[in-house]
């Protein structure tokens, strides 16, 4: 929020954002191309036509998650735009009108500054999904040599039965095979894991973001009730203002729950229609499991990689 607690004036940094630094900038953020149209479209179907075909599903979900960042992109600009115009046309009417205007104008504009944080928090997802799709990448090739040494044999046998390439090939295969179980391991490790951790990354800022909202959609119609719409008839005098003290503390109010919400404290939380299952023993599991995770995952590739030296 701002500090001065209008936005014709320069904007401060706020609490939160010196408590607890922002992520880095969402990469998807002012790139050549644009935000959408047809870069998008030429991006996301040659996504899909090139580079390995185990991973160009996922690549083209990674272009799709692009140009949804790169929307609410433009979304949060028009709102900083929006916030700035409602300022200045207040400051040309009524001493109420102009002080609400101007305050409702600051909390819209920290609707834009969650949408950005949203934006950077909503791109650690995507980043997150293309760890999937690099294991999925380096994955391809040994299939893809596996299947090669499997036709070559399967062509020998066929054209010459007692070729001593036979056996060369044969041994050839078993490494293959075991480099392929190895590598299929892996996969299916870290998709699971980083699957797991992605939408974590998406939802969190889904909550966050949403929650953050309605906390400003409340103050805002709090600053509404300082506004006096009782009809004034002709030539009659509507009472002087005396709000300011008041506008200012509900800004200060917004700023001190903004800075103080964290997702401990979110108020929603799924209710599930099976039994056994409770939302924040799943949180702690989640947690452990997370903390746990690189070591095990490290331990099953020593073991299969000792196997494929081995064989």
């Amino acid at each position: 929020m701002n500090r001065t607690y209008s936005l014709r004036t320069e904007r401060a940094p706020t609490a939160a954002q010196l408590q607890n630094p922002p992520p880095p900038k969402s990469s998807t953020k002012s790139k050549f191309f644009g935000k959408g149209g047809l870069a998008y479209n030429f991006r996301k179907s040659a996504a899909g036509q090139f580079g390995p075909e185990l991973s160009r599903k996922l690549n083209q979900l990674i272009k799709i998650e692009k140009n949804v960042l790169r929307s609410l992109e433009l979304v949060s600009n028009q709102r900083k735009a929006a916030a700035k115009q409602l300022s200045l046309w207040g400051l040309e009417n009524d001493d109420d009108v102009s002080d609400i205007s101007d305050k409702l104008g600051v909390l819209i504009y920290e609707v834009s500054e969650l949408d950005d944080q949203f934006i950077d928090r909503y791109d650690q997802y995507r980043l997150t999904l293309k760890s999937i799709r690099d294991i999925e990448k380096s994955v391809q090739p040994s299939r893809d040599r596996k299947d090669k040494i499997s036709d070559k044999i399967a062509y020998l046998k066929y054209k010459d039965p007692q070729s001593p390439k036979l056996e060369i090939l044969e041994q050839e295969a078993i490494r293959a095979e075991a480099e392929s179980l190895v590598a299929e391991a892996q996969l299916t490790n870290i998709t699971r894991s980083k699957l797991r951790a992605a939408f974590n990354y998406q939802f969190d800022s889904i909550i966050e973001h949403s929650e953050k909202l309605a906390l400003i959609a409340g103050y805002g119609k709090a600053m509404l009730e300082l506004l006096d719409d009782t009809p004034v008839v002709p030539g009659e005098t509507r009472p002087a203002y005396d709000g300011y003290e008041a506008s200012k503390q509900i800004i200060v109010d917004a700023e001190q729950a903004l800075s103080n919400w964290t997702l401990d404290t979110a108020q929603i939380k799924p209710t599930l229609s099976f039994a056994g299952y409770n939302y924040e023993d799943g949180e702690e599991e989640e947690e452990e499991e997370e903390e746990h995770e690189g070591e095990e995952e490290q331990e099953v590739t020593d073991e299969e990689y000792e196997q494929s030296a081995q064989v």
